[in-house]
């Protein structure tokens, strides 16, 4: 038997996470409206499989909130809309869908790794002294 403090979850709060995510609450403003910590929060999650569920439908209904409100406001419906603003917001809400930060892999050709897997320093020195060695045979153009 586990000791320590019973646990205060009540499976009437997935209601009550979603409905909030509809209304573009973040995680931080469920955890106040339920009265309790977002490390609270996550343990119910582990937990509890339905409140995970919950938590993430509120989350996903949350970013559709807030994107279906900058949409509107970027056509004249929200007066001081600020898009900067909402932009970072959306930013740091939402870091998977949006972020600036573009990930770029460099391969060789055909798509082969640029160091191959059996370089070491010895060979690539061999590499570099043979390429150096045919530089300097070449005859000058020009």
């Amino acid at each position: 038997m586990t000791a320590g403090r019973p646990s205060t979850y009540d499976p009437d709060y997935c209601a009550q996470v979603i409905a909030l995510g509809r209304e573009g609450a973040s995680k931080a403003e469920m955890a106040h409206a339920l009265g309790c910590s977002r490390q609270t929060m996550d343990t119910w999650a582990a937990n509890h499989p339905e409140f995970l569920d919950a938590v993430k439908e509120a989350t996903e209904a949350a970013q559709g909130w807030w994107e279906s409100e900058g949409r509107k406001a970027t056509f004249g419906s929200k007066p001081g809309f600020n898009a900067t603003s909402f932009i970072f917001n959306m930013k740091n809400r939402f870091p998977a869908d949006w972020r600036d930060k573009q990930d770029h892999e460099l391969t060789g050709k055909d798509g082969k790794d640029l160091m191959p897997e059996d370089a070491n320093a010895y060979s690539l020195a061999r590499r570099i002294a043979f390429a150096l060695a045919q530089a300097g045979d070449a005859k000058p153009t020009g």
